[in-house]
């Protein structure tokens, strides 16, 4: 395979997969290699990875803060969308892999690289959205993914590898993981290892973002959040930025135990597999959005969005954000959003979020119609004719039925 490559851009996390892979593609292909790093959020120390980079002889090394581009264009657009993967995912890794992808294209364009390499196993979702993502943006792009083509299918041949190739490994990675997470700015996910009988709960100390409930304030917490189209814009009257406004959601979600999550999913691939999900800020999110939509969004509108949404959801967990469908569904949701502008105040308690208030001045509901007290706008009468013509096929269906006997 020498020869074959000119030029690579990586998706690098300095961790041990990447770093093998790093040299790894240097021995088998010969080429150069050019490493990105992306901060979404993860909360770890990027400059590490820059070091190991440069020791393993990297010129072009790219390392970029992505949060605020991460959530405006990619987590709040999937969020109006109220996006939910069967019915219990809010989607935290799918949503990254799209933006880590088309950087690494535009890199790759910057840097003139013929293929681009990625560190997802043969058996999961990623593969699929990196690859998607990168035939999307440049269809005739060189794609290497070595879980799929070379040998080292263990951590000890990794960590045998690493030794004789010179790769550092701290020592407390050289242990076998007791599972394997992936984490941003929405969420963080655990899958693998001591989580893979979906009998066993999970121990205390898979959990990072979020205190046990049982364990949280005995005194509930009242959070309000404003939206302009559909979108936050501060919480508790602060503006803030989309990165630093999950930011904070998600510090006001953890330390009430919000947003756990523990799914058996089924894969794009085909298998069912078992997860972890701690989404404290996007729960929180998604329960003010809605309130919000319950005030401002026309009943047909709304029924319609929640129909499009299994569909956007399954589009965006198998990797198609550039799809046509997908923003043909996008620009039908953004559209949507125009009038969902106001506030939403919500209960945080102990692994619960409650939605206890909600306020717009596109406000649909009305008071006037919808009391019980007496009124002046409101004819009871004419519910008699809409019942019996919604009952009127009803009505004929059973007359013939009846007719027959």
């Amino acid at each position: 395979m020498s020869g074959e490559v000119k030029k690579v851009v990586l998706a690098y996390s300095g961790g041990l997969d990447t770093s093998v892979i790093l040299r790894w593609l240097q021995d088998t292909y010969g080429c150069e290699v050019v490493t990105f790093t992306a901060d979404i959020g993860q909360g770890e120390e990027l400059e590490p990875a820059r070091k190991k980079a440069e020791m393993l002889g990297i010129k072009q090394i790219y390392i970029e803060d992505l949060r605020e581009e991460f959530v405006r264009d990619y987590v709040f657009p999937m969020f109006r969308a109220n996006a939910m993967y069967e019915d219990t995912y809010l989607l935290g890794t799918s949503i990254a892999r799209p933006l880590i992808a088309k950087r690494q294209i535009e890199i790759a364009e910057e840097t003139g690289a013929d293929a681009v390499a990625h560190g997802a196993t043969g058996k999961g979702n990623d593969q699929v959205r990196f690859e998607l993502t990168y035939y999307a943006l440049k269809p005739d792009i060189r794609i290497i993914a070595p879980w799929r083509i070379w040998d080292l299918n263990s951590r000890t041949k990794l960590i045998e590898y690493a030794d004789n190739h010179q790769i550092p490994i701290p020592h407390d990675k050289r242990g076998e993981a007791p599972y394997s997470a992936d984490a941003n700015l929405l969420h963080i996910s655990c899958e693998g290892k001591a989580l893979e009988d979906p009998w066993q709960e999970p121990e205390e100390y898979i959990y990072t973002r979020s205190v046990a409930p049982e364990a949280a304030p005995d005194k509930p917490t009242y959070v309000e959040i404003e939206f302009v189209k559909g979108d936050p814009v501060a919480v508790d009257g602060v503006k803030l930025s989309p990165a630093a406004l999950l930011t904070k959601l998600n510090q006001l979600g953890g330390a009430n135990g919000i947003g756990r999550m523990d799914i058996v999913e089924n894969r794009f691939v085909g298998m069912k597999s078992r997860g972890v999900y701690e989404t404290p800020g996007g729960t929180v999110l998604f329960v003010a959005r809605r309130g919000v939509e319950q005030l401002t969004l026309d009943k047909g509108a709304m029924h319609l969005k929640d129909e499009l949404m299994p569909k956007y959801a399954e589009l965006v967990y198998n990797g198609f954000w550039f799809s046509p469908e997908r923003l043909m569904l996008q620009a039908a949701i953004d559209q949507s959003q125009e009038k969902v502008t106001g506030t939403a105040r919500v209960k945080l308690y102990k692994g619960s979020c409650t939605l206890v208030g909600r306020k717009s001045p596109n406000s649909l509901y009305s008071h006037e119609i919808v009391t019980f007290e007496a009124d002046t706008v409101y004819d009871q009468k004419d519910a008699q004719g809409f019942i019996k013509l919604n009952a009127l096929r009803l009505r004929l269906a059973r007359a013939l039925e009846m007719k027959k006997r």
